[in-house]
């Protein structure tokens, strides 16, 4: 986010409001019912990315695929380099248990593409790439092997989920379900 320190708490007013309200799916059916599909990513708590002018994240979805008390999390980037003709796609991909409640837990292993799309130029530095990529995504989303989430609010167009371990412990997550919503900064 890169609003005001006000901006900041009062995001985070409305999130404890959600959540202190909420009362989570009482199976997992409905829990998995209202966690699958495509969620357009909107907020995070933790403020550690750094982004360069070099790179443009033009969107950020998780694509949550639910098969019984597992499943797969999909975090997609799309990206473009500003200095080259080079655009394309960036994926994280882990497959999770859920284990307590809404508490999914995800596995060690982490699969990591860059797809370019169709028209792109090879990027001249690919490894630079990644590192454009990694400094500009919500770390927990970029990596977030060996974590443990839970979904502390949900309804048919909202998702917030809080991240617990040793990294990113606290870490709360804002996503919309893709399409769901239209919004048009220049309101």
């Amino acid at each position: 986010m890169t609003g005001t320190e006000e901006e900041f708490r009062k995001v985070e007013s409305y999130i404890n409001a959600l959540e202190d309200k909420f009362l989570p799916p009482q199976t997992l059916g409905f829990l998995n019912l209202a966690m699958a599909g495509d969620w357009q990513f909107l907020f995070t708590s933790n403020q550690l990315g750094r982004p360069s002018p070099l790179l443009r994240l033009t969107e950020l979805v998780q694509t949550v695929g639910v098969q019984g008390l597992k499943g797969k999390l999909v975090n997609s980037a799309t990206w473009a380099l500003i200095e080259e003709s080079a655009f394309g796609t960036f994926s994280s991909d882990l497959s999770y248990d859920i284990n307590q409640g809404a508490r999914i837990t995800l596995d060690e292993e982490l699969d990591l593409r860059v797809e370019l799309t169709k028209g792109s130029d090879v990027p001249s530095d690919p490894e630079s790439l990644v590192g454009l990529i990694h400094r500009a995504m919500p770390t927990e989303m970029f990596d977030a092997s060996e974590l443990a989430l839970d979904t502390t609010y949900v309804d048919t167009d909202l998702r917030i989920v809080r991240f617990t371990g040793k990294r990113h412990e606290g870490v709360r997550n804002i996503f919309m379900r893709k399409g769901a919503f239209e919004i048009n900064p220049d309101l």
